[in-house]
């Protein structure tokens, strides 16, 4: 039976379950996606696009799945958080695939910003809801397959010309006491000339269980609305992610994507941005850290239909032991996008013998006066630059980390969100050193800041 059949199976066996406890704009979407998953199966490692990551293989093993939406256990978890130095942030928490909203962002959301479930957004804003949702992402067999089984999901929406002055930080926790899958759909809506910081971390409260992680984000930014998506993964050995994040672009909007993996076991993130109107701004950026047997695989596509629009990308890896990384990057600019300004670049580091990449930067031009650009380099730290460190007294490993530090701090400038930047610079040069000190082990990991269930 294929990794598909199984959930084709129960969700036909526990349809009626799934639905009641979803609503109906999202339950109207899981027809399209039953018949897609049944003529199309899931991509397999060799596939065009796929060269060293199977999303068939990942969704094989049987993951139990909260489809009656039990409630958690209210143990520390609940009080789960990341504090990131100098950042003053309003934070909610995602317990494996269930929202709960600290008392803090109840109180101190500001107007014409709501944070809520999908759910409960189609019952408050069922014409947004119904506009945007499944509308965004590709139909590929893994988005059908997270669209037949999500059910509560995640809502961020903010208002015409609101911007929230604080950071939204988003917590996601896998904390069950089985293996377990855990299906999450954000959608994030941005309506004219809003602004907002949202940044994302990913952790793994019990590393012995096997976990799985089918993720979907949609994003739509209105006429000069800007979005700052910081994603941070720090995950276990045992996790898999797969993550695919869809956006759409109107005029003059400003949209930066940054994805930090620092560790994990097997993830893929796919980011597919279409610029779609004029004068539009893309920063998509990524740092990968991949040792043990890790495996990462970032796949970009951005698309440029409007004119004097502009995208940069600039993905880096370093590689070490026996782990393995893949990114494949296409710039696509579509007919009548003239004046576009697109750039592409993959930086890698293989750390030792085993260690394995694959990139493949792709242009697609369909237009002139445009200004576009790729590149790729996979290699080894700088041998000179270690002897010259050596030979002032630095030790052999000290200097290789300051090396491989200095390899990142491009992309780490990246992020326009200073306490960020800090804690990210810590991060990377506690996580190069050999120690993996992970947010979760922050002795400031936990709050006395109530957590609340979801409304829905």
């Amino acid at each position: 039976m294929s990794a598909s059949q199984q959930y084709i199976d129960l969700y036909r066996t526990h349809a009626d379950t799934i639905c009641s406890h979803s609503s109906g704009i999202m339950n109207s979407r899981r027809a399209g996606a039953l018949d897609l998953l049944m003529s199309t199966p899931l991509p397999r490692r060799g596939d065009e696009g796929y060269a060293r990551f199977s999303i068939d293989d990942a969704f094989a093993p049987d993951y139990g799945i909260n489809l009656t939406r039990a409630p958690y256990e209210a143990d520390d978890s609940l009080a789960f958080t990341c504090l990131i130095p100098k950042v003053s942030s309003l934070m909610a928490t995602v317990i494996n695939d269930s929202l709960r909203l600290s008392s803090n962002l109840r109180r101190s959301i500001p107007d014409g910003v709501t944070v809520c479930t999908l759910a409960e957004a189609s019952e408050r804003m069922p014409e947004i809801v119904e506009k945007f949702y499944g509308r965004i992402a590709r139909q590929t067999p893994q988005v059908a397959l997270n669209t037949l089984l999500a059910q509560e999901g995640l809502f961020i929406h903010v208002a015409k010309g609101v911007n929230l002055n604080r950071p939204l930080q988003i917590t996601n926790l896998l904390a069950t006491d089985t293996d377990f899958m855990a299906v999450r759909r954000v959608l994030v809506v941005m309506e004219e000339n809003s602004a907002a910081e949202i940044l994302v971390c990913d952790h793994t409260r019990n590393p012995e269980k096997k976990y799985l992680v089918s993720q979907v984000i949609e994003m739509h930014l209105a006429a000069g609305a800007s979005l700052a998506w910081y994603d941070l993964e720090e995950s276990s050995e045992n996790t898999t992610r797969i993550s695919s994040l869809y956006a759409t672009q109107d005029s003059g909007s400003n949209l930066t994507v940054n994805n930090n993996t620092l560790t994990g076991g097997s993830t893929r993130n796919e980011f597919d941005i279409a610029s779609e109107g004029d004068s539009t701004s893309t920063e998509l950026s990524g740092m990968v850290i991949a040792s043990g047997h890790q495996i990462t695989d970032n796949s970009t596509l951005v698309t440029h239909s409007g004119r004097h629009s502009s995208s940069h990308q600039l993905f880096k890896y370093v590689v070490d032991d026996e782990a393995s990384g893949a990114f494949e990057g296409l710039i696509r600019v579509m007919e009548g996008a003239e004046f576009t300004e697109a750039l592409q670049t993959n930086r890698n580091l293989l750390a030792s013998q085993g260690a394995k990449m694959h990139t493949q930067p792709q242009l697609l031009i369909n237009c002139d006066e445009v200004k576009c650009s790729h590149g790729a380099t996979t290699g080894q730290l700088d041998a000179a630059a270690l002897f010259y460190m050596r030979q002032r007294g630095i030790p052999a490993e000290e200097a290789r980390t300051m090396l491989m530090q200095a390899f990142m701090s491009d992309v780490i400038e990246t992020v326009k969100l200073e306490g960020l930047r800090d804690r990210l610079r810590y991060l990377v040069e506690k996580r190069f050193s050999g120690r993996r000190v992970l947010c979760a082990e922050c002795p400031a990991h936990t709050t006395t800041d109530t957590v609340e269930g979801g409304d829905a």
